[in-house]
């Protein structure tokens, strides 16, 4: 099979840290890879050897079939990359940011400026494209830099938490973006803390844990993979929670979890088990406004999967 990009048994040590340990990841062309894990996993490390940011102590990786070491060069013309850091010149506008990384590009000049004139439109800058960078507010210089990634069109295109800091609906127009973007055959290599981003996006997901890949398949397998089916009930007097608690410890064998402020969740093996809660809150008069048997969600697979939740931002931020 024929890779977009592709790692294998990556190593990166920084000192006594050993970063990555032998991890291997792949897409597709015109994939959407999530890759996921709790906070100095080796996400960020990752992205940068596969960016040709960092040489990796042992192991190897290719983009298009390039070795990212020894045609790192070529690789960078084929790639665009989103760090958790934006990386605007704060004392250009937003436009003059987007044609100097074209012409930086070999783009001529007119090129450089329709391409930054199109992107400052996609993003929502085109009314804040002729001020200086350092005016803008931090989602706004987020939604530059992103739209700095794709001046090259890139062939591949590495998001690395390009999310954070954005509001909601913003938030929804960049998975738009991404989801177009594969459609015309790019592959994206997600990193996110956002797990329903990854649940949205992501056709394939790998879970890193210290320095290695716990876990890779669909968002679909890895929430089969916790097994069995999660109860979820939100009762409509939230007075009544200690009562739902106790009838969901009952027919479950094990205390709920609380994920939301008025629901209670709690995985079963048995889908008899739903039935008998449902029977018991009734007997107990316990009006419900929510009451539902669901797969785990992927957040509930990555805690089962590593422990720990996917929130903050990665440990690499100082790391090379």
């Amino acid at each position: 099979m024929s890779f977009a990009f592709q790692a294998e048994g990556l190593v990166k040590r920084f000192g006594e840290t050993t970063a990555l340990a032998g991890v291997d990841l792949a897409a597709a062309p015109g994939s959407v890879l999530a890759v996921l894990g709790p906070n100095g996993a080796g996400k960020t490390t990752a992205v940068r050897i596969l960016a040709t940011l960092l040489r990796p102590d042992a192991g190897r990786a290719t983009v298009g079939g390039l070795d990212v070491v020894r045609d790192a060069g070529r690789v960078r013309r084929m790639i665009g990359l989103t760090g958790q850091d934006t990386s605007v010149d704060e004392d250009l506008s937003g436009a003059e940011n987007l044609v100097l990384i074209g012409q930086l590009l070999d783009l001529r000049r007119a090129d450089a400026k329709a391409r930054a004139t199109e992107l400052l439109e996609q993003f929502g800058l085109t009314d804040a494209g002729g001020r200086r960078a350092s005016t803008y507010s931090g989602g706004m210089r987020r939604r530059l830099d992103l739209a700095a990634s794709l001046v090259g069109r890139p062939a591949v295109l590495y998001l690395d938490e390009p999310t954070t800091g954005l509001d909601p609906v913003m938030r929804n127009e960049v998975w738009r973006l991404i989801g177009k973007l594969v459609t015309t055959g790019v592959t994206v290599l997600l990193t996110t803390q956002y797990l329903e981003e990854a649940d949205a996006l992501a056709d394939v997901v790998s879970v890193i844990d210290r320095g290695k890949v716990i876990a890779q398949g669909t968002p679909q397998e890895l929430k089969q993979r916790v097994g069995g089916q999660t109860i979820e009930v939100r009762p409509v007097d939230p007075d009544d929670l200690d009562k739902v608690r106790e009838v969901l410890h009952a027919v479950a064998g094990r205390a709920p979890d609380s994920p939301g402020q008025g629901v209670l969740t709690v995985p079963v093996t048995d889908r008899a088990a739903f039935g008998a809660a449902m029977h018991r809150l009734e007997t107990d008069a316990i009006e419900l406004a929510e009451f539902s048997l669901r797969l785990p969600s992927l957040d509930e697979a990555f805690v089962n999967l590593t422990g720990e939740r996917a929130d903050g931002s990665d440990e690499e931020r100082s790391a090379a």
